[in-house]
């Protein structure tokens, strides 16, 4: 969707941010048992340090290899432009949620000596709600906003 580096950029930050923050938000509400409206501010102290590592590892790792993935499954030209879109965000959290995953592990949880098991853990918990989350709602909705920024006429 993206057409030039900035555009690029600027597309990541969005989408780095919004999944950054539902998921900060999701992980503490599993920390706590349950939803609580002091959760959404909670999350800031996290996203200080999440959001960046999450841009940095997107924008210069991640995108590219989810890409060379996504496209042995779909191709540009070929397949219909929602499933490149699809077939790239569903790689993308294949890559991100294990990763992410990992830092939050080694950065907020304290595991000790039993940092792989909380790490598996926590990437089995985050992995459904950061795939459906994606694909049905922060995705569409960072796109939506991205048009919107840059008056970006959608593809069919």
């Amino acid at each position: 969707m993206p057409k030039t580096k900035f555009q690029n950029i600027i597309f990541t930050l969005l989408m780095a941010f919004a999944m950054v923050y539902v998921m900060i938000c999701y992980n503490i509400s599993l920390n706590l048992g349950g939803m609580k409206n002091e959760i959404f501010f909670m999350a800031f102290h996290e996203l200080l340090i999440m959001w960046p590592l999450a841009f940095i590892l997107e924008f210069f790792i991640v995108d590219k290899l989810a890409h060379l993935l996504a496209f042995r499954l779909v191709t540009p030209g070929v397949d219909k432009p929602l499933f490149l879109m699809l077939g790239i965000s569903s790689m993308i959290v294949c890559i991100m949620c294990p990763v992410m995953s990992l830092a939050a592990t080694l950065l907020f949880k304290d595991a000790g000596p039993q940092w792989f098991a909380v790490w598996t853990q926590t990437t089995v918990m985050n992995f459904p709600m950061a795939f459906f989350s994606q694909i049905f709602y922060i995705g569409p909705f960072v796109r939506l906003i991205f048009r919107v920024l840059f008056r970006i006429k959608e593809e069919k």
